[in-house]
């Protein structure tokens, strides 16, 4: 039996290669016109970054016996939701950042224009993907995951806590508007992915409980240690700029916290998610190192 690092390891490297190996197919370059934004959606898309949120689908989706194919394709549309978002948020009328993942911006790299779009369609084939009777046979199951991933990408989710992370610039957040910016802009997505993977196996909404309570706690476990990394992180490990919350003067859960509290709140979130699997036996043994996993990163 594998430990769990090695596990984890493992897992990161298999999901993440495809994730990738999908990408490559469904973003592949036409002979045409619109060449250059399918190279800007493979230039955000492919290579890079943590793959969280598709290996989050497919640690739940495993816990079924979901086909790893199947909930690699809702890995890859979830994937594709967040990377729309990435290249949003990077572009200069929202956070202007020139490096994501260790290279240039999709904005810096090619252009505004050019970023926006890649974004817009990245937002549209997600959807696509989901919808495909390829992603699952039942149209119900597909019509679910639709609504799930608007529900978690809209104003009631992703894109409502990044309203909130714009206007806590000029606003004195407390901890608990802080809080539920968190559950909005990063948590949404992830309470998508995991939650995906048992609707993949058509587990009923009230059989997922514990699953939404996991996922509510490593959202924001994750987004405690993003914050933590923000003041004592390494630019060249994490691929991005540093330090921008503190430069906009925006509070945050270290602000707002201090750091060591922040740094205890996050591991009793962490404690807190495992025993959310309780139910499960060593088949949650990924999602429980994928826990610990969100607060011990270094990028």
């Amino acid at each position: 039996m594998q430990n769990s690092s090695d596990l984890l390891r493992n897992a990161l490297v298999d999901v993440a290669a495809g994730i990738d190996a999908l990408f490559d197919r469904l973003l592949a370059v036409p002979q045409d016109p619109r060449a250059r934004l399918y190279e800007a959606m493979r230039h955000a898309a492919i290579g890079g970054g943590k793959r969280l949120r598709p290996l989050l689908v497919c640690a739940a989706a495993d816990l079924f016996h979901v086909d790893r194919q199947l909930s690699l394709r809702v890995g890859a549309a979830v994937e594709a939701m967040h990377v729309y978002s990435l290249i949003h948020d990077d572009l200069p009328c929202m956070d202007d950042d020139d490096m994501r993942r260790g290279k240039p911006t999709v904005h810096k790299a090619f252009d505004d224009a050019t970023a926006v779009l890649a974004g817009d369609s990245l937002h549209a084939l997600a959807f696509e993907w989901l919808i495909d009777p390829a992603t699952h046979a039942d149209p119900f199951v597909r019509s679910e995951l639709v609504r799930e991933l608007a529900l978690a990408a809209g104003p009631a989710g992703m894109a409502g806590g990044q309203m909130m992370d714009l206007m806590a610039e000029t606003s004195n957040f407390d901890l608990p508007t802080v809080t539920r910016l968190q559950q909005l802009k990063t948590g949404a997505l992830i309470g998508f992915s995991v939650e995906a993977g048992a609707i993949l196996a058509r587990i009923p909404a009230e059989g997922r409980r514990p699953l939404r309570g996991y996922a509510r706690d490593i959202g924001l476990a994750f987004q405690i240690a993003d914050d933590i990394m923000d003041v004592e992180g390494d630019e060249a490990l994490a691929g991005k700029a540093l330090h921008k919350d503190a430069d906009a003067g925006k509070a945050t859960f270290v602000t707002l916290m201090g750091i060591d509290r922040a740094r205890e709140q996050a591991g009793l979130l962490v404690d807190q998610a495992i025993a959310h699997l309780a139910g499960f036996g060593e088949e949650a043994a990924l999602l429980r190192a994928i826990a610990r996993f969100v607060v011990e990163r270094d990028r």
